[in-house]
């Protein structure tokens, strides 16, 4: 593994993960990420890659569909298993199409013939971290969601359950067995909790985190 330049402003803490067993092609998409301000880590072996620990770590994925040991293919498999969810560029001669072919299939962002002009790659590349930002601030608003629904108690539960089924106060009152203006104070409670300014925004909130589906 090689950092080809300090951390910037403009990488946002995201880094563009080169695997390829090429080193001049490897260094040449390694040098065309650094001269867009971002950083490049290479990696001459899928074995290599998937030895080192992604972590938490943001940024994309340029990967050589063909490479002696274990193929690109065993590498986005092996990422997958793992719940990797950074896009991956996957780069192939012209008679691996098949196998890029398969790539995307098995979920990768695009793929790029080799060798692919600059001004494509990195067009690609800035499109897979664009995507990237999208899922990352996806995950980020389904955990802070389920922050505020992990606060509800019991009681409110119970209630928000029945107005996900549509039902109104003086219905959930009797269903329940409590004052209505129990039900009506908790439901105040929950819009409050979840950062609802309606129902039909709860409910949407609810659904984003997988429950009351």
């Amino acid at each position: 593994m090689n950092s080809n330049s300090p951390q910037t402003a403009v990488s946002n803490g995201r880094t563009v993960f080169i695997v390829d067993d090429d080193a001049d092609a490897r260094q040449s998409v390694a040098a065309l990420v650094s001269a867009h301000g971002l950083v490049a880590e290479e990696f001459a072996s899928g074995e290599a890659f998937l030895a080192y620990d992604l972590g938490q770590r943001r940024g994309c994925i340029v990967l050589d569909v063909r490479m002696t040991g274990i193929t690109g293919l065993d590498v986005q498999a092996e990422l997958r298993k793992r719940g990797n969810i950074l896009p991956v560029i996957v780069i192939t001669g012209f008679a691996d199409v098949p196998m890029a072919v398969r790539a995307m299939h098995q979920g990768a962002f695009t793929f790029l013939e080799k060798p692919a002009a600059d001004q494509e790659l990195w067009r690609n590349i800035e499109m897979a971290l664009d995507q990237e930002q999208i899922v990352a601030n996806l995950a980020a608003r389904k955990r802070e969601i389920q922050t505020n629904y992990d606060t509800l108690t019991d009681g409110e539960l119970q209630v928000l359950e029945k107005l996900l089924q549509g039902e109104p106060n003086k219905a959930i009152a009797a269903d329940l067995d409590m004052g209505l203006r129990t039900v009506e104070m908790r439901r105040a409670t929950i819009l409050k909790k979840m950062n609802a300014n309606s129902l039909a925004e709860l409910v949407r909130l609810v659904l984003m985190i997988g429950d009351g589906k």
